[in-house]
């Protein structure tokens, strides 16, 4: 659980010898390489559902995160029964633990949308740009039943999952899977992780034109990253995020925002109290003098210490054109 605080205020024998030292370096390079960093998701890591085109269900499903469509209106999301909030920056859904956004919504909503989906293509063009990988057309595209260690898989075809597939490595390590074609899942098979794998260190970059497709009653595990769109058939599960670049769609399904292990401690801020908090940008922690310094943003912010452990915020300054928040 999730634990904020709230407070107002980023020769030949040289040439031989150059040769092996040429050599070694780029050995040493695609070594460093191996080991592949995060995909940074920016303000798209805050939903647990992002489409451009519609986010639709048959009922009942459930949510744990925020959803969000844009530049397509709220008209496009479906089966939720979306109650609007008063302040007509969001809605809420008896269907979702958390808020549910569109572009037609008030202000800062709209620009805030922008922002987001365009952090999801970015990550998309990242997932999908990564080179060297570490695994490549592995299984000819049939990964089930396989244990995957972590690192960079690269396919130019389609990935199917006809049995359950095992991903196992430590809760810091990082899968990236690029994926020319489609995904598809059979029913009642999983993704399992093993060896403390976190679901918020797994990216999956779908190219087809088609998308994803998770079976009936199947298990997900990480962030779906589709160019196209995403279906989950009737009681399929995720633990991670929907991230289309069209349409997700829903039959009675359970999705769960989960992020990853290494964030930790964090600042998040708003335009309005109650407005979307989103990862300060910027921002430096010290834990040592248990302070944040992050970079001052226009008119007045307020802000939030995320952690797993409960903090207070005891003081806000502003130096040097940064904002400084001290916690205890």
């Amino acid at each position: 659980m999730q634990k904020t605080s709230t407070l107002k205020s980023t020769p030949p024998r040289q040439a031989r010898l150059i040769v092996g030292l040429a050599l070694a370096a780029l050995l040493i390079q695609h070594h460093a390489i191996g080991a592949q960093g995060t995909v940074n998701l920016g303000a798209a890591g805050d939903f647990a559902i992002l489409a451009k085109s519609g986010i639709s269900t048959v009922p009942p499903s459930a949510v744990t995160g925020d959803m969000g469509v844009s530049p397509i209106d709220s008209t496009a999301i479906t089966g939720f029964s979306l109650i609007l909030d008063p302040t007509t920056q969001f809605s809420t859904s008896a269907q979702v633990v958390g808020k549910v956004y569109a572009a037609d919504y008030s202000v800062p909503t709209p620009a805030e949308l922008t922002t987001t989906v365009s952090d999801m293509e970015t990550a998309y063009t990242d997932a999908a740009g990564r080179t060297l990988p570490d695994f490549t057309e592995l299984g000819a595209g049939n990964i089930g039943g396989l244990t995957l260690a972590p690192g960079l898989y690269k396919w130019g075809t389609g990935v199917t999952i006809p049995i359950d597939v095992t991903l196992s490595g430590g809760p810091n390590d990082i899968w990236i899977f690029q994926i020319a074609g489609n995904l598809t899942m059979a029913g009642a098979k999983s993704v399992l992780l093993s060896g403390g794998a976190q679901a918020g260190n797994i990216f999956w970059q779908v190219a087809g034109g088609v998308g994803v497709d998770l079976g009936s009653t199947s298990h997900f595990e990480g962030t779906i990253l589709a160019q196209a769109g995403i279906n989950l058939q009737n009681g399929a599960s995720i633990n991670g995020r929907l991230l289309a670049q069209t349409a997700v769609t829903l039959q009675a399904n359970a999705v769960t925002l989960t992020t990853s292990s290494t964030i930790g401690l964090r600042l998040r801020s708003a335009r309005v109290v109650n407005g979307r908090y989103t990862d300060a940008a910027g921002q430096s922690v010290n834990l040592t003098t248990k302070t944040i310094t992050v970079p001052q943003s226009g008119n007045t912010r307020f802000y939030r210490i995320w952690s797993a452990t409960a903090f207070t915020i005891t003081s806000i300054t502003v130096s040097g054109g940064s904002v400084v928040i001290t916690y205890n």
